[in-house]
């Protein structure tokens, strides 16, 4: 009874409350275009994130988070989507029927490496339950995954499908949970504590007047770089050997946006995120599973489970106008990635210790390189 009331305690928390300070808080601003309202993923118009957080005992230290493309029956109105693999040493599941129909029919899971099947039990179970869904037999679960095992007992495999449940349903809109937390509560990234973190872009009206939100699970490594400044290297905490030596790991990157886009489209977008995360000094080494999970979220381009309908309908942006939304999933990664680092918090878990990004000493190193003032 003890263990559940903890547990209940722990997903209130991880679910209403904000972790720690983000770019922006240390007058951090990264590119150009202005960010949604929250600065987050949820700023596209009815994307939900919910988290599970799980931290139990001296060596438990893991979690879920799920990112609803909208409100409703997702598997009876799919939404146009693309994978793109930046590295592939990873388990992420479902991806083959993503390339195959271009389409998204359940909520995106991101947890640790091995429990990827839970993702995937927990995520069916909550479809098959919904109302409309009692005929069908066949669910294609999108689950992501980053190797939490530095502060967590990953091969303890803690996490169960009640957990995938209740992070979907308690996924909300408005402010995004970062740092510690959910799929990021054991995760470790640039030598630093790592975890999850958001960010949107606004295109200008005169563009289009699009969202692009981004979500990423940091857990991976290389030489880190905060809107150019060379951070890293200045805290001579990654000589040139150390930093390729400590670079596996992975980085799971959402990107949702309200642009009417089809799945090649959204390839084409997905690969821009890969950009961001090199802007922040990551290299996509050999042992890093880094992908990118893109989705639109514009009603007119949902695909209809069952329809009388033999063709789709629906209005694509002109390629000719994609470009401000490859700039915007840039800097939105790049922001993200740094608010994971920047939210995230000192952790002990499975025997280790990892710190904080240390921003007394970083805060001086980016007055130095003219970031802040």
């Amino acid at each position: 009874m003890k263990r559940q009331g903890l547990f209940l305690i722990l997903l209130f928390l991880s679910t209403h409350l904000a972790i720690g300070q983000r770019a922006r808080d240390y007058n951090i601003t990264i590119g150009v275009l202005p960010t949604g309202k929250w600065n987050a993923i949820t700023d596209v118009p009815g994307v939900k994130v919910g988290h599970t957080t799980l931290i139990e005992g001296e060596t438990v230290r893991t979690g879920v988070t799920a990112i609803l493309p909208h409100a409703g029956n997702i598997f009876q109105e799919k939404v146009p989507a693309a994978i793109y693999i930046g590295n592939g040493f990873g388990k992420l599941a479902g991806i083959s029927q993503v390339q195959e129909l271009g389409n998204l029919e359940t909520p995106i899971i991101l947890t640790n490496t091995l429990s990827v099947p839970m993702g995937i039990q927990g995520t069916v179970k909550y479809t098959l339950d919904l109302p409309g869904n009692e005929n069908v037999r066949s669910v294609n679960a999108v689950v992501g995954e980053t190797n939490d095992g530095g502060l967590n007992d990953i091969r303890g495999m803690h996490i169960t499908e009640n957990h995938v449940i209740k992070a979907i349903q308690g996924a909300q809109s408005g402010p995004v949970t970062e740092g510690n937390v959910g799929a990021g509560t054991g995760t470790i990234a640039f030598g630093f504590k790592g975890g999850i973190g958001t960010s949107s872009r606004r295109i200008p009206e005169t563009l289009g007047g699009y969202t692009v939100g981004v979500l990423v699970q940091s857990n991976f490594g290389g030489n880190l770089t905060i809107a150019g400044a060379p951070i890293g290297q200045e805290l001579n905490r990654y000589p040139f050997r150390s930093a390729i030596e400590k670079s596996d790991g992975s980085c799971m990157i959402v990107v949702l946006t309200d642009a009417p886009l089809d799945a090649r489209q959204l390839e084409r977008l997905a690969k821009r995120a890969m950009l961001g995360l090199a802007k922040t000094g990551g290299i996509a080494s050999n042992g890093s599973g880094d992908y990118v999970v893109a989705a639109s979220t514009a009603e007119n381009m949902r695909i209809a489970y069952q329809t009388a309908h033999t063709t789709d309908t629906g209005d694509v942006l002109r390629n000719d106008n994609i470009s401000p939304l490859f700039m915007a999933a840039i800097e939105a990664t790049e922001e993200a990635i740094i608010n994971s680092l920047i939210a995230a918090k000192r952790m002990e878990g499975n025997g280790r210790t990892i710190e904080a990004l240390p921003m007394d000493k970083v805060l001086p190193l980016l007055k130095k390189y003219g970031v802040t003032r």
